[in-house]
């Protein structure tokens, strides 16, 4: 769109697009894609915004869940952000992902709408104990890359920038960003768009600050293990997810003034 005149976002992936690590559930999550939101309605006031993300979806899920439901709303712009969930998991296969992914990017590129995905940054140098799958998220992004260019879709290399691994872009579970790495995912897809007044500032690093080392260091990976890396293998084991009987959060699309559980008080369903 010229200009970044964008007027129907509808934002598709997991616990990343939902917003985990930025709020909770208590307060309400924002997360990159609220942020966004927020980014185009300042362009744009007329802007409505739609939610898909449920946390725990793998591409696949995401794709068969999703999909359908965005393609009806007809956005003229959509954010595909999925594949981490699959990148944790023991059986991965990139291609399949990656399929799942260029699915989505030609039936929205198709239906006319313009759409961005991202990279994923090097997961080794945020959880030290995941070094082991930094090939899957290497081979993961070119595939990503890939894709994206056989259907014009745009592409916030969020996974090429060395602050993408500060660990105050994190949350404490190292899963999910923090509300500060939200805000920069936000500014960086805004830049992968050409919105007006976006910039790569988003890029820039951190003020130094000391890091942990020997003994501290590992006490602090113990501590994380048992905190969140024990709970998050009992669910797999026991077949469950953090999304189970969750659906999206804003399913309609509606201007940002109005949240969905309004547009049930008062009737409200988009039909245009």
């Amino acid at each position: 769109m010229p200009n970044g005149e964008y007027l129907r976002y509808v934002a598709l992936g997991d616990s990343q697009t939902e917003g985990l690590g930025d709020g909770d559930d208590a307060v309400g999550l924002r997360g990159f894609a609220d942020r966004l939101a927020d980014h185009l309605a300042a362009v744009n006031p007329g802007l409505r915004y739609a939610n898909l993300a449920v946390r725990g979806r793998v591409a696949g899920q995401v794709r068969t869940e999703q999909l359908g439901p965005a393609l009806a709303l007809r956005p003229d712009l959509a954010t595909v952000v999925t594949g981490v969930n699959d990148l944790l998991r023991p059986r991965f296969d990139a291609v399949e992902v990656a399929g799942h992914l260029e699915e989505m990017f030609a039936a929205l590129t198709a239906a006319g709408t313009h759409v961005v995905t991202l990279t994923f940054p090097d997961v080794g140098k945020i959880v030290p104990l995941a070094r082991p799958i930094r090939s899957r998220v290497f081979d993961l992004n070119t595939r990503i890359r890939a894709a994206a260019t056989r259907h014009g879709v745009a592409v916030a290399e969020t996974g090429r920038q060395a602050v993408a691994t500060d660990p105050r872009l994190w949350s404490a579970d190292r899963l999910h960003a923090s509300p500060l790495g939200h805000e920069r995912i936000a500014a960086a897809v805004a830049q992968a768009i050409h919105l007006p007044g976006s910039d790569d500032a988003w890029t820039l690093p951190l003020p130094p600050q000391r890091v942990p080392t020997g003994r501290r260091a590992a006490g602090a990976e113990l501590r994380w293990a048992a905190a969140f890396l024990g709970p998050w293998l009992g669910r797999r084991l026991r077949g469950q997810s953090s999304g189970d009987g969750r659906t999206a959060k804003r399913p309609q699309l509606l201007p940002l003034s109005a949240t969905p559980d309004s547009a049930e008080d008062t009737g409200q369903r988009e039909s245009s």
